[in-house]
């Protein structure tokens, strides 16, 4: 596809390093068994994965320095397109060390340049130009030095104002902001949930319970990742329990954004929540069962979601 169905945008966008190790050993010389350079942040990782989908996608953030050179070189290798806004500092590397003999990762992830006021009105601009025959707008992960946590509900806005959906997935601040806007849906995992909410969720029907205050803000779809122990979908009608099938998981990097890649793949192919809920949860799975910051495919997808299983979890339309 030529046209960009959907626009991602990255506003801390990075290189990922993923150094992969026979063993970490700290405070100890390590030599590398592998060493891979990625484009990362999560707006990139869902356009990354929608491009292997055959979604027309385009994405957008800030990039300066060498180090935004080479990404713009990464997205460009892995033939997505890209539109990023300059900036005087430099693009952010985030460290991904794979413990081989622990099947674990640690990271270590850089700050990211201070942004400056005129290049935020400069974002603005091209960020509202890029909405043009987009039905789709992704915004996602932390916010860079100098840029209000308002951003992501200001973007969401101008987005809605174009006739645009937003599916949003950020934490904090960014996400209590961001509701403001009236995202189309948003994906936290349990943590964010209850950091938003001030409370502990304990079970599914209190997740369920929480997911529907947010509905009740105006949002149409919330997904609930919660690891290993699976993900609660709802909507105004309808609410599913999915458990993933066994993996071993190698690495959590780009999970979830891997789900929010195929929830917007399944809206745009017309799919009901039963089967977002599935092929979301599919997408995890795999993605953490890989090293690094490596994503799953659409045919792995397509091949495993049948493992998953899916509950509906009777509730009172809204």
């Amino acid at each position: 596809m030529t046209k960009s169905e959907v626009l991602t945008v990255t506003l801390n966008p990075s290189i990922d390093k993923t150094i992969v190790l026979p063993e970490l050993r700290v405070g100890s010389l390590n030599r590398t068994s592998e060493v891979r350079l990625d484009p990362g942040g999560k707006g990139i990782n869902v356009a990354r994965l929608l491009h292997e989908f055959g979604v027309g996608v385009t994405a957008a953030g800030w990039s300066g320095g060498a180090e935004g050179e080479a990404l713009m070189g990464y997205l460009k290798r892995d033939g997505i397109a890209a539109s990023f806004t300059p900036v005087q500092g430099r693009t952010r590397t985030n460290l991904k060390i794979v413990d081989s003999s622990k099947e674990l990762t640690t990271e270590i992830n850089e700050a990211g340049a201070v942004v400056t006021e005129a290049e935020l009105a400069a974002f603005i601009r091209d960020f509202t130009l890029l909405l043009e025959d987009v039905s789709y707008l992704i915004l996602g992960g932390s916010i860079p030095p100098g840029v209000p946590d308002t951003i992501y509900a200001r973007l969401a806005g101008i987005a809605r104002e174009h006739g645009v959906k937003t599916v949003l997935d950020a934490d904090g601040e960014a996400l209590r902001e961001g509701l403001q806007a009236v995202p189309f849906a948003v994906k936290p995992n349990i943590h964010e949930l209850e950091r938003l909410l001030g409370r502990t969720l304990a079970s599914d029907e209190e997740i369920v319970e929480a997911a529907r205050e947010l509905l009740g803000q105006g949002v149409s779809i919330v997904i609930v990742s919660m690891g290993e122990a699976g993900s609660i979908a709802v909507s105004g009608e309808e609410a599913y329990r999915v458990n993933p099938f066994e993996i071993t998981v190698k690495s959590t990097v780009g999970a979830g954004d891997s789900m929010v890649a195929c929830l917007v793949h399944c809206l745009l192919q017309g799919k009901g929540l039963r089967d977002i809920a599935a092929w979301t949860a599919a997408a995890g799975t795999l993605t953490a069962s890989k090293e690094g910051t490596q994503l799953c495919t659409l045919a792995e997808v397509q091949e495993h979601v049948h493992r998953v299983e899916v509950h509906s979890i009777g509730v009172h339309p809204l």
